[in-house]
């Protein structure tokens, strides 16, 4: 089973520059899509309802803004392992179709601007999340914490409940000095202060384990690059982008990988693939 996330800055934008040469090319049984920016009604067929896929979308209330969105492979593809979520829902809260995602985390503050989409497999649960980010002058740094610990804590939740948890997604967070190219410099700002990178310490502590790190130990791989001075030609790079998956589930992962020479946004692929 391969799955796939990626922060396309625009699904729109990112559909005109190859993005689906990538897809068939590559064809992931999940994909996981971040900042797509568009509510349905706004997307050409091809987006709104992809060939070979079932396409959800969580846009924020704002247009133009923020947006994740969940492509699964369809029946007749070959995947199998959607099935009937409990009847309490996911996390007790609220019921999701059958084999649909769930929207949100159910906290008002955080769904309206579309960041989370959750869906149930035979094997895992799966939630495919946009973190925000903490802005320049860290004007948002209090809500993106808060929003990390009530991830955390709905993913608990789960785990409790005898569920494997797989978070994919942009989380807008370099966890340490190796996941960019210039720590020195960066000590301190918008996804490198010491508060964002606690929130990733308190993943690793609840048992979310950064499987690419477990095939990529070393330095110089990067999943987002300011479109500023040359930044990706030089790879001057921040890794933001992950698979954080719980250590009951980690064992079953057979490569995880990132893809810096596929283009279209200022953010590239991270591939994740399951043992049969």
């Amino acid at each position: 089973m391969k799955l796939v996330t990626w922060n396309v800055n625009g699904i729109r934008a990112v559909a005109r520059k190859g993005f689906f040469e990538w897809l068939e090319r590559e064809a992931p049984d999940v994909l996981c899509l971040q900042e797509t920016k568009a509510h349905p009604g706004q997307l050409e067929p091809e987006l709104a309802a992809p060939a070979g896929y079932h396409a959800v979308y969580e846009a924020a209330k704002k247009k133009g803004y923020s947006g994740v969105s969940t492509w699964i492979r369809s029946p007749q593809s070959g995947l199998t392992g959607l099935f009937e979520p409990d009847p309490k829902g996911i996390d007790g809260d609220y019921p999701a179709p059958l084999g649909e995602p769930r929207h949100g985390l159910g906290i008002a503050r955080f769904d309206c601007e579309g960041r989370v989409l959750v869906t149930e497999f035979e094997r895992f649960v799966l939630v495919n999340a946009y973190f925000p980010n903490s802005q320049r002058d860290l004007a948002r740094l209090d809500y993106k914490v808060d929003f990390c610990d009530s991830m955390l804590g709905y993913c608990n939740r789960l785990r409790r409940r005898g569920k494997r948890v797989v978070i994919c997604g942009d989380f807008n967070i370099a966890h340490q000095e190796i996941d960019l190219a210039r720590p020195k410099a960066n000590l301190g700002n918008s996804g490198f202060c010491p508060e964002e990178r606690a929130c990733l310490d308190r993943f690793a502590a609840a048992g979310y384990v950064d499987v690419f790190r477990k095939f990529q130990p070393g330095p110089g791989h990067y999943t987002w690059w300011s479109y500023l001075f040359k930044a990706r030609a030089n790879n001057v790079g921040w890794r933001i982008d992950y698979f954080l998956v719980s250590d009951d589930l980690a064992g079953e992962v057979e490569h995880c990988s990132i893809q810096p020479e596929v283009m279209g946004s200022d953010h590239c692929p991270v591939m994740l693939k399951l043992k049969s």
